[in-house]
């Protein structure tokens, strides 16, 4: 199947014209672009583990909300979140109101500061898994891409035994692409080989 092209005649991977204008600015701006900032990496890890079981659409169009509930995504303040607090995320209509991904979302913080204690920064323990370097593909289709990886299994089980949450090897790979460590754009996406070209 050919990809499909918004206005600006680019081609594109068929999954971004899924949603609104939004989606497709993520896939353009963001998807796959390296990111070495903790917090990024933070607020994907959170946003990613609220996806489980939706589309990602949905959390896209909720992700304002979300940055406004979780502290700009610091995890510092996440990670000192009270029951009291946790309780009044559950009554926030702007997010995704499912206790245990909430409860999750400040455990996963309070761990996250764990691994930047003891890897100096989250960006460092997890690049680890891909060798400091992004995978690159080279898929014809989306067929082709896959739904997990040995990193990701690698990845997913190292953060299990640390203790997060919702970090399922799937979860972790559709992480992997959102930080850019593995490029899984198509070949034929005008931002595969831009992409390609970022460390």
């Amino acid at each position: 199947m050919p990809l499909k092209s918004t206005n600006d005649g680019e081609s594109r991977c068929n999954w971004s014209l899924a949603g609104d204008e939004q989606y497709i600015a993520y896939h353009d701006e963001e998807w796959g672009v390296p990111v070495h900032d903790d917090r990024k990496q933070f607020e994907f890890l959170t946003l990613e583990s609220a996806q489980a079981g939706l589309s990602w659409a949905t959390v896209l169009r909720k992700r304002e909300n979300y940055r406004r509930a979780f502290a700009n995504f610091d995890p510092e303040k996440v990670a000192r979140f009270t029951s009291k607090q946790i309780e009044k995320l559950l009554t926030d209509p702007g997010i995704i109101r499912n206790r245990l991904k909430i409860t999750a979302a400040v455990m996963n913080a309070r761990l996250f500061l764990e691994v930047q204690a003891a890897f100096g920064t989250f960006d460092q323990y997890i690049w680890r898994f891909v060798d400091g370097r992004p995978i690159r593909n080279a898929w014809q289709n989306m067929k082709q891409v896959p739904a997990t990886s040995k990193e990701s299994d690698a990845l997913s089980k190292d953060l299990k035994q640390r203790g997060f949450k919702f970090v399922g090897s799937t979860i972790v790979y559709a992480h992997m692409q959102a930080v850019g460590m593995v490029n899984d754009h198509l070949v034929s996406c005008f931002r595969h080989k831009t992409v390609a070209r970022l460390k």
